[in-house]
């Protein structure tokens, strides 16, 4: 299984998006609404609300 970049949440097999940057850095995304967040949108998710990146950020916890 994989993890989503964007929002940290697991990936199904044979499910989610793989996207290939022009640097060859592959980004796995859960949803339609993580690749357009970070790519189209350049929000970070440090910053977004519903992400579980903005709970760990904001709790203090590592991990």
């Amino acid at each position: 299984m994989t993890i989503c970049d964007f929002c940290k949440k697991s990936i199904p097999a044979g499910t989610g998006k793989k996207y290939v940057m022009k640097s060859g850095k592959i980004i796995d995304f859960c949803s339609n609404k993580c690749e357009k967040n970070m790519l189209k949108l350049g929000r970070k998710a440090r910053t977004t609300k519903w992400t579980g990146e903005y709970h760990r950020v904001k709790s203090g916890t590592k991990g």
